[in-house]
């Protein structure tokens, strides 16, 4: 089994949410729709011919100008095909994508790395709180609009905002 064989039975089963597959250098990225992410998911775990069992990295990135803003994605690995798949789904400022934690366990602690450091909200994350940074701490750092330099917290963070600009 490879990783086209996903594509293609995600395209059958879910032909309105499947936006995209790209094939580079010998992986495959699928890019879907954010609203029916967890299906998506749910079934490339639980189909007999894929078993994406593992979630082995969840990313954020930010896009800085772009509409919508940021993209997610999740690598996946098949242990028992030994198979690696790329999903990946763009989410607007202010969204939020549901949780994939109930899915995998390991996308607990992946999600909330992402919204400690991009701002990124799960819906119905059990424990969405802050796991790099203190809970204090003002904004998210890998926003492209985050100062360079950080914050001055000798002055008020409006006056720092401004300045940056």
């Amino acid at each position: 089994m490879d990783s086209s064989v996903a594509g293609d039975l995600l395209k059958k089963t879910f032909p309105e949410a499947v936006l995209s597959i790209e094939e580079f250098r010998g992986e495959t990225g699928i890019t879907v729709d954010a609203g029916r992410l967890r299906q998506i998911m749910a079934f490339l775990r639980d189909h007999e011919a894929l078993r994406y069992d593992l979630l082995l990295d969840l990313a954020g990135v930010d896009f800085f100008g772009r509409t919508p803003r940021f993209m997610i994605a999740y690598l996946l690995h098949s242990v028992t095909f030994n198979n690696k798949l790329r999903i990946k789904t763009t989410v607007a400022e202010g969204a939020s994508p549901d949780t994939v934690s109930d899915i995998w366990l390991a996308a607990n602690w992946m999600e909330r790395e992402v919204y400690d450091l991009l701002g990124i909200t799960f819906h119905n994350h059990p424990d969405l709180k802050r796991i790099l940074l203190t809970e204090d701490f003002v904004g998210h750092p890998l926003r492209k609009d985050f100062p360079v330099k950080g914050h001055d917290f000798g002055q008020p963070l409006h006056v720092c905002l401004e300045e940056e600009r």
